[in-house]
């Protein structure tokens, strides 16, 4: 037990350690990061007329790939459609939400977790974590989770803490004032496979320990990239700001004005340097005094930088040029944006493959709650997720519709229709119902076929009394 309090501690450790990066990504989705490149003596003059503005580049770049990532099902090799089981816990766990936080905190913040666990209605429970409350701990040797904890606090301050293993889970928790952990409970399996199933976006293979660096192994948020465009865009628009109020606008100027002129009258205060130049109307008893006023200044300056830092970060972020129209030209055609997707569909489809991998995992895991042996067909579920590219839908029907007409030289469609339903995006009850109406409709087709024999072998035999099928007796 001494080894699993050391395990325990190691990975409340390595917990701590990260937060500071996930505090870091986490600001940057939240659109709640400082301002940069403002110096620190302009913040100063300024005062509260200065406010941060954010262009929320990260946040708008999870979604891109979040909406790509959509989960249709799970089917076991060599099965034609998905299965229905498998299915009906992952709705019960109303997996269509669970997957889409999951997959949005993955891309945010470098990783999410997944646990399955017993169920209250004898049904497994899936369950989407935090990576601020969750942390996993890889075999060296395997590369396969070894070690998963979870820790949570309640209302009235008591810490608890979950570690998961290959073949168990222990449960500590710590009141108020405590030093010390008191062991809650303790399960036992078989299964050989952690409950916890990590969800990392862009993991490396070697992690580097570095002063103030995160562990790659642990994976990087999908705007990990473009964090220093996003500060110098928004510094930029800050800028525009700034200089709308003393460029854009006509700048005045005076002469022979004395320091008591810029006088607060309700206060009495001197005016801060800001409320001087934008004060929109001076007055002044000096006979000598001259006003006037500069030109404004064009701000197509700060647009052309803003576009550009905007193209780059589109860039590396490998999103089609469409989807920020001012910075490019509406596609031309449905083929346009198939060719401008293409990245971007190459890279949604590898975080699917590895996704894919995690919520395998899961479903392993749920089977293996129910009570399943461990068979290497549940070593072999397939994910299916829907198409990330946009192709026109009767583009894709078109294509479609050719797979499944087109023959081989058995004399067999190259994909059979059920495929087809299951490219076309028809959800797994949809294809249920059409599924039941083909056999419905082939039931009758037979019945008419046989009923039309009958009443041919009437006809050729003159047996009119011959009952046929279908008819009342």
């Amino acid at each position: 037990m001494s080894d699993i309090e050391d395990v325990r501690d190691r990975l409340l450790k390595s917990l701590r350690r990260e937060t500071p990066q996930l505090t870091k990504n986490d600001n940057y989705f939240e659109g709640e990061q400082p301002l940069k490149f403002v110096a620190p003596a302009l913040e100063q003059q300024l005062g509260t007329r200065i406010a941060d503005l954010v262009i929320n580049l990260p946040r708008f770049s999870v979604d891109a790939y979040e909406q790509r990532l959509d989960i249709e099902g799970f089917r076991f090799s060599g099965a034609e459609s998905s299965d229905k089981d498998l299915w009906s816990i992952w709705q019960h766990n109303d997996g269509d939400l669970l997957s889409q936080q999951a997959h949005r905190e993955s891309l945010a913040l470098a990783r999410a977790y997944a646990i399955v666990g017993e169920g209250d209605d004898d049904i497994p429970l899936i369950t989407a974590e935090s990576p601020f409350e969750a942390i996993h701990e890889d075999d060296a040797r395997t590369h396969e989770v070894k070690y998963g904890l979870k820790q949570w606090q309640d209302e009235d301050k008591t810490r608890w803490v979950d570690l998961y293993y290959p073949n168990g889970r222990t449960t500590w928790f710590k009141p108020p004032k405590t030093t010390s952990w008191t062991i809650d409970s303790t399960e036992t399996n078989n299964f050989n496979l952690c409950r916890m199933v990590p969800l990392v976006n862009d993991p490396r293979v070697l992690g580097r320990y570095r002063p103030g660096k995160f562990d790659q192994r642990l994976g990087r948020a999908v705007f990990h990239d473009i964090i220093g465009p996003t500060d110098a865009l928004n510094k930029i628009v800050t800028d525009m700001m700034i200089s709308a109020e003393f460029h854009a606008m006509p700048r005045r100027w005076a002469t022979g004005l004395k320091e008591d002129d810029f006088v607060d009258e309700a206060t009495g205060q001197a005016m801060d340097t800001f409320s001087m130049i934008a004060g929109r109307m001076w007055g002044t008893e000096a006979e000598k005094a001259k006003f006037g006023q500069f030109a404004e200044a064009d701000l197509t300056n700060f647009h052309n930088t803003a576009k550009l830092i905007t193209q780059f970060a589109t860039m590396l972020l490998g999103l089609p040029s469409d989807y920020l129209p001012f910075v490019g030209d509406n596609p031309a055609s449905a083929d346009a944006i198939r060719a401008a997707e293409t990245q971007l569909v190459k890279r949604a489809e590898r975080k699917q493959s590895t996704l894919a991998t995690r919520w395998e995992r899961v479903q392993r895991l749920v089977l293996l709650t129910q009570g399943k042996q461990d068979t290497p067909d549940m070593r072999q579920i397939e994910t299916l997720w829907r198409d990330p590219s946009t192709p026109t839908q009767a583009q894709k029907t078109e294509a479609i519709v050719k797979l499944v007409t087109a023959k081989d030289a058995s004399g067999n469609s190259i994909i059979t229709v059920g495929q087809a339903r299951e490219d076309l995006g028809y959800t797994q009850e949809q294809q249920r119902r059409m599924n039941g109406a083909d056999s419905a409709s082939s039931d009758a087709a037979l019945v008419a076929a046989v009923q039309a024999a009958s009443e041919a072998e009437r006809a050729a035999t003159g047996d009119l009394n011959a009952v046929s099928i279908g008819s009342s007796s």
